[in-house]
């Protein structure tokens, strides 16, 4: 089964600011993300998301003008081969960085849609896994920077419909951080898993002041308190205390995982597979976790694409840990792209795979048509 045909569609949508959310990464005004579109020449579709890197027209136009031609007319069962082609044509050296990353991941995510189409198997089963209930905490760009009753009330409310875990935006100063997370524990009680989540915000010091608070609240994890280069910042912040560190959402393949698990500075690895190299290298990089004992809880990207894989990618490792759920209140991308949502929850607050063919969901082709482009940060 030969690709006849590769093309992006970097999509849109603006947020109004009545539902924009505020973290240490700004205030939302708009949602981004490319979808990559696999065709063969016996007529089976496969979709992926490629991250937008807050760049969706470069991704894009990595997709449409490097990697298409890299592809043509290969095997489309072949993934192993394409990803090590593309890694050597595109990645090794003078590449784009990460956004040959994405586009790659994009990509591959398309060509395990492909594959499982061909095998009419659910992707977890093509991937040797098997349906389980899979742990999910509220997520995405949701529980942000707010008054702190007004962010206890939130966090109620997604506990009201069934979540046991939550994520916080942190970032702020740690003395607004400290009040979020103590008003959210008082609100929840201590049977909820809190996470949080600093964006790359934090100093040293910041961690620091932070800790001791941490701590006293059960906080589950501490994720990325710095920005993934800043390997000094994370070895000494990991010796501060006992909430442990999570990260990974932005180190992209393997070889970046490598480094981070030989550091031993985490105990819990966030590969997104739009970003990190697909389905194809988030296996990888689950094996590698699993030698040493470290959970796999996938950053989910934008589109339900993206987390409808990822259920199935948990469903198939060893390790597997937290679900992302995205709990914002206005996402199209998840809500109206394909014919029905991801995800369901259910009363234990976990989510399952679908059992249908793939991934179990089918994009809206003209839903994709009818969201182009918006220009400009997705954040101020």
């Amino acid at each position: 089964m030969k690709i006849v045909e590769v093309r992006s569609f970097p999509i849109s949508f603006p947020v109004p600011a009545d539902k924009s959310v505020t973290l240490s990464l700004g205030r939302t005004v708009k949602r981004d993300a490319v979808l990559v579109r696999v065709e063969t020449d016996e007529g089976i579709v496969g979709w992926g998301e490629a991250h937008h890197g807050r760049c969706p027209g470069a991704v894009s136009r990595v997709v449409d003008t490097t990697l298409r031609d890299l592809v043509l007319g290969k095997d489309a069962f072949d993934v192993v081969g394409i990803w090590a082609y593309v890694y050597k044509m595109q990645l090794a050296s003078h590449g784009v960085g990460a956004a040959a990353s994405m586009a790659l991941s994009g990509l591959d995510c398309a060509l395990w849609d492909i594959r499982a189409q061909a095998a009419g198997w659910p992707l977890y089963r093509l991937l040797g896994g098997a349906n389980k209930p899979i742990k999910a905490y509220a997520g995405g760009i949701s529980l942000g920077w707010q008054p702190a009753d007004m962010l206890a009330d939130e966090a109620l409310g997604l506990v009201g419909i069934g979540y046991r875990a939550l994520k916080l935006r942190m970032g702020d100063t740690p003395a607004r951080d400290i009040e979020r997370v103590q008003a959210v524990r008082r609100a929840v009680g201590p049977d909820v898993d809190i996470l949080v989540d600093a964006n790359t915000a934090y100093t040293v010091e910041d961690v620091r002041k932070v800790m001791p608070a941490f701590e006293e609240a059960a906080i589950g994890w501490l994720e990325e308190p710095f920005p993934p280069h800043d390997r000094r910042s994370y070895a000494q912040g990991a010796a501060l205390g006992r909430v442990p560190f999570a990260a990974g959402e932005n180190h992209f393949t393997r070889f970046d995982f490598n480094t981070l698990l030989d550091d031993r500075v985490v105990r819990f690895v966030q590969p997104d597979l739009s970003k990190t190299g697909g389905v194809t290298e988030g296996m990888r990089i689950a094996a590698m976790a699993s030698a040493q004992k470290i959970s796999v809880n996938p950053h989910t990207s934008t589109t339900a694409p993206n987390m409808a894989t990822s259920i199935h990618f948990l469903c198939a490792i060893e390790q597997p840990g937290y679900f992302e759920a995205d709990v914002t209140v206005l996402n199209p991308f998840r809500d109206h792209l394909t014919n029905r949502p991801p995800y369901e929850l259910d009363a234990q607050g976990c989510v399952s795979a679908y059992d249908d063919v793939s991934v179990g969901i089918v994009i809206n082709e003209a839903f994709v048509k009818e969201h182009p482009l918006i220009d400009g940060p997705c954040y101020v």
